[in-house]
């Protein structure tokens, strides 16, 4: 039992704050019914996405409804406030938080108060001041920009198609990758596998009129599978044309060229910004300690240091890396660690509120799987390292075992078998991103963008 009632936040409904939450929902399930626990959840979606299969998603292998799970589903008996915490107070205790009713109401957001906090805002892409990055560049960190990504490839085959100008159909064929981390790499295989079987349906494009190419600022990409299956990677994305370009960086995309570091410049409508993230804004607006990067100074035990009633995991957290036999160094911020350290999380918050001792995270890396397009991957698991169609299959089997519910697991499987027995979809659904347009030329207004000016081309 609970020493006294306890309100518990949990700040963000990615990896992190979705199984904290569901552990504590698990834990405390008599404290819950007893109304002695309370645990709300703050997120600026009601869904959790499960970011590793975003480039299927891109690619057409998986529905991106499938892509996501639905927290009030998930979690029905937690209180799910569709929001964003502006601000926190700890040592009074108390969160500033604006909802989707804020505006309307014109109060100014709310202050919620608790007892225990758990941070998980997550990370949002980390940009640099390069000029034109502001107004050309896609992300591809959420589902929206996967889908928009996708149909903004396909719009641009169809650009391609139809135009009579050489230089316009050039740029439209081009497509830019900056970073060469998972989520380059695998958007850039994907979608380019995905250009390629496309373009057997357009009847004067062909897959080499296509030109991808991947900016790394480092020498080596995926650095997570290691330096022989970085270089293997390398050679495979060349063998298909793609242009991969090391040691080289992103200087200017102003007016759509594409600037970089060795001298060259590519005319191109798509500009895939994946280089990196960051810590999110909001632990800037607290009054918890942070590192020298922006993050959460944290123990072993997932507690905010120096602080109490705070805890933190994830990518917004300097979690220690007990396991490392280097001293200082910390937890990668990576979806397997942070689902693991959400189980540990919550059952030291339940520990804490019963006064029973913590425990310690622990958990030494165990390698990393990543798809390279259809039946094409690579992988390092427990030192043996996989490439080509058993890499390819690892990646799909692991991720379909930790891909939440057992409802998004059979979707996602039925998909996949559905996806080997068709043809792929080869749809751009890109008027979904502008629904009103066509109402608002009929009533006899103006469309609600510039296609001239659209940062990703869209008409």
């Amino acid at each position: 039992m609970v020493k006294e009632r306890a309100r518990i936040l949990v700040v963000g409904g990615g990896y992190v704050g979705m199984y904290t939450a569901l552990r504590l929902q698990r834990k405390l399930k008599r404290e819950l019914d007893r109304a002695e626990a309370e645990i709300t959840l703050v997120t600026p979606d009601p869904y959790m996405t499960y970011q590793p299969f975003l480039p299927e998603a891109a690619a057409g292998s998986i529905s991106p409804r499938h892509v996501v799970v639905p927290l009030r589903r998930v979690l029905d008996r937690c209180r799910i406030l569709v929001g964003e915490v502006t601000a926190i107070d700890h040592a009074k205790r108390t969160a500033s938080v604006t909802t989707l009713a804020t505006e309307e109401e014109r109060t100014g957001g709310e202050q919620l108060s608790y007892d225990e906090l758990v941070l998980a805002p997550g990370s949002i892409a980390r940009t640099l001041p390069i000029p034109g990055l502001a107004d050309h560049g896609i992300g591809f960190k959420t589902v929206e920009e996967a889908i928009g990504l996708r149909n903004h490839v396909i719009e641009q085959m169809d650009i391609a198609s139809s135009t009579r100008d050489p230089a316009i159909r050039d740029a439209a064929l081009t497509f830019v990758f900056v970073g060469g981390g998972y989520a380059g790499v695998e958007a850039l295989g994907e979608l380019e596998d995905m250009a390629r079987y496309t373009a057997r349906y357009y009847h004067n494009v062909r897959p080499e009129d296509m030109k991808w190419i991947l900016v790394e600022a480092t020498g080596r990409i995926l650095p997570e599978v290691g330096e022989e299956m970085g270089r293997y990677t390398v050679s495979e994305l060349r063998r298909r044309n793609i242009d991969v370009r090391l040691n080289t960086r992103l200087e200017s995309c102003v007016d759509r060229v594409v600037v970089l570091s060795d001298g060259n410049r590519f005319p191109t409508r798509t500009v895939v910004w994946t280089a990196g993230v960051k810590p999110s804004p909001l632990l800037a607006a607290t009054d918890l300690p942070l590192t020298e990067r922006g993050r959460l100074k944290c123990t072993a035990q997932l507690t905010v240091e120096g602080v109490t009633h705070a805890w933190a995991a994830g990518d917004a957290a300097a979690v220690p890396d007990v396991t490392a036999d280097e001293p200082g160094k910390e937890t990668a911020p990576n979806a397997q660690h942070a689902v693991r350290q959400a189980k540990v999380l919550g059952d030291n918050i339940v520990h804490a509120l019963r006064g029973e001792p913590l425990e310690t995270y622990a958990h030494a890396y165990v390698g990393s799987v990543a798809s390279l397009g259809l039946h094409k991957g690579v992988a390092q698991v427990y030192g043996r390292k996989l490439k080509g169609y058993p890499a390819w299959f690892m990646h799909r089997v692991y991720h379909l075992s930790r891909v939440p519910t057992f409802n998004r697991k059979a979707r996602v499987l039925a998909e996949w078998t559905l996806s080997g027995l068709f043809k792929r979809e080869i749809v751009s659904l890109g008027s979904l991103e502008h629904p009103r347009a066509e109402f608002e030329l009929a009533a006899g207004g103006k469309p609600p963008h510039d296609p001239v000016n659209d940062p990703k081309g869209s008409s």
